[in-house]
C-alpha cells in the first residue's frame, strides 16, 4: 500500500487537491480502484499535513432490480471512522430495460457521475474524489482519439460551478497492477458488478489494444503516452 499511497500523495500536492477544512466525498463503486483509493485518502490523513473529512458515497445501479450487498465496505468505512452512504437508483432499469441503450457505458458514467455530485452536496462536502487511476488516463486518451477523433482525457482537478464542489483524481499517478496488488495484500473487500456489459466495453477494447502494442514492437507505449499527456498539458495535466 505504500506505492500507491507514494502515488496519491505526489497527485494530491502537485495539483493542489486538497487543502485544510476540505470535506470529500469519496466515490466508492466497490470495486478494486475505489477500494484503494478510500483507505489511502484515510491513510493520508495520518501524515500528509492537510486537514480534512472523508465521507463515501456509493450509487448502486440496482442491475437486473436486486439491490447489491455493500455490507463489506460499509464495515471498512466502519473500521476507518467513515459514514458510508448509499442510494439505490434506477439506472440498470434505465440503461438496460427502458432505453435498452446499444453503448450504455457513456451514458451510466454521466448519470452516476451526476448523483455521486447530488449525494457531494446532500452530505455537506466540497470536493469529490473519483478513482481513475494511470491506465484509466491512458485508455481515455486513446478512446477520445479513435472514437472521437479528438486530444483529450479527463481532467486531475475539475470545479464544478453549478454544483459548486471539485472532482479530484488521487489516484491519476498509480498503475493498475500496484493498486489490484495493494488491494489483494491488504485483503480490503471488493463489490463484484453486476453490470451486464462488465469486460465488454470501448474500454475494455482500449486496454486490451494497448496489452497488444505493448507485447507487438511498441514497448513502454503506455508511459510514452501518459508522458505526452502530461507535457502537453491536456485538459489541466
Amino acid at each position: 500500500m505504500q506505492k500507491v499511497l507514494g502515488y496519491m500523495r505526489k497527485a494530491i500536492l502537485d495539483y493542489g487537491m486538497i487543502a485544510d477544512g476540505d470535506r470529500v466525498a469519496v466515490g466508492v463503486s466497490g470495486g478494486k480502484d475505489s477500494v484503494a483509493m478510500l483507505v489511502g485518502l484515510c491513510r493520508l490523513r495520518t501524515f500528509i499535513g492537510i486537514s480534512y473529512t472523508v465521507t463515501a458515497v456509493t450509487v448502486d445501479p440496482v442491475f437486473f432490480g436486486a439491490p447489491t450487498d455493500y455490507s463489506a465496505i460499509t464495515r471498512l468505512c466502519k473500521d476507518w471512522g467513515v459514514e458510508h452512504v448509499i442510494r439505490r437508483s434506477d439506472l440498470g432499469d434505465i440503461i438496460f430495460r427502458q432505453r435498452k441503450e446499444s453503448n450504455p457505458c457513456s451514458l451510466c458514467a454521466r448519470m452516476r457521475r451526476g448523483m455521486l455530485h447530488d449525494m457531494t452536496n446532500a452530505v455537506g462536502c466540497n470536493k469529490l474524489a473519483l478513482g481513475h487511476h494511470y491506465n484509466d488516463a491512458v485508455e481515455t486518451f486513446v478512446m477520445n482519439l479513435f472514437y472521437e477523433g479528438r486530444i483529450g482525457c479527463f481532467q486531475p482537478v475539475t470545479y464544478l460551478s453549478r454544483k459548486d464542489l471539485t472532482m479530484f483524481r488521487p489516484l491519476i499517478f498509480a498503475p493498475d497492477r500496484d493498486i489490484a496488488s495493494s488491494v489483494r495484500r491488504q485483503g480490503l473487500p471488493v463489490v463484484k458488478s453486476a453490470c451486464p456489459v462488465d469486460g465488454a466495453t470501448a474500454r475494455e477494447e482500449a486496454k486490451q489494444w494497448l496489452v497488444s502494442m505493448e507485447k507487438n514492437g511498441y514497448p513502454g507505449l503506455t508511459k510514452k503516452i501518459f508522458g505526452a499527456i502530461c507535457r502537453g498539458h491536456i485538459n489541466g495535466w
